[in-house]
């Protein structure tokens, strides 16, 4: 395990880190505004669950695949991008239900931690700075390096995700004060879509380095 002259620069860059608004951060206020507060939880556990197979890929050198293959890496691109449209669409069928006076069922739960967790894993740029990142905490005196690899992940990961609850309750405070107005509901859902848009294009038009 690294010693705590690694880990403190470590959790401090972390924290930095998450900090910085990204994807993921704006996928969990999109789903706070639109449903509330603990959907805003369960995707960012469900963010939570991507980030720790993308450590377990890094761990297990999985990942570097997608840094030496361009092929590799469009492959996971338009998969992400073509499921965040799909997600788009979703958003914009449940604001037109609204606006014929029908009132579609919230998104369960276990359903919102699974697509932030798909949201996350198809993120082939997430795979890519986890790659990077966290190799250059470990010690090869420590112990074996896929193993410092899991546990820096983790901790990234915990850091990241009591980051994403607090950016969910927030958002969903500051919904729910709008959220009684059926306009505004709608228009919600409507800015949720639009989000999701601007993500799959956002990924569908990055670039490996």
């Amino acid at each position: 395990m690294p010693d705590i002259l690694t880990l403190g620069p470590f959790l401090l860059a972390a924290l930095a880190l998450n900090l910085t608004p990204g994807a993921d951060m704006t996928y969990v206020i999109a789903r706070s505004a639109s449903q509330g507060r603990l959907a805003g939880v369960a995707a960012s556990f469900g963010i939570a669950g991507g980030s720790l197979v993308h450590a377990t890929l890094a761990a297990l050198g999985v990942s570097v695949l997608l840094a030496q293959s361009e092929a590799a890496f469009t492959a996971i691109k338009i998969l992400g991008a073509t499921y965040l449209l799909y997600l788009a669409w979703k958003a914009l069928m449940a604001g037109k239900a609204q606006l014929a006076g029908r009132t579609p069922p919230p998104a369960g739960l276990w359903r919102i931690f699974g697509e932030g967790m798909l949201t996350n894993v198809l993120n082939p740029k997430v795979a890519l700075f986890i790659l990077a990142f966290l190799p250059q905490f470990v010690d090869p005196q420590a112990g074996p390096a896929w193993l410092q690899i899991i546990i820096l992940g983790t901790l990234f990961n915990i850091s990241g995700t009591i980051v994403n609850c607090l950016v969910a309750m927030s958002a969903a405070t500051a919904a729910g004060l709008l959220r009684g107005s059926a306009t505004i509901g709608r228009w919600l859902n409507r800015l949720t879509a639009l989000v999701f848009v601007g993500l799959a294009l956002r990924l569908a038009f990055s670039e490996r380095r």
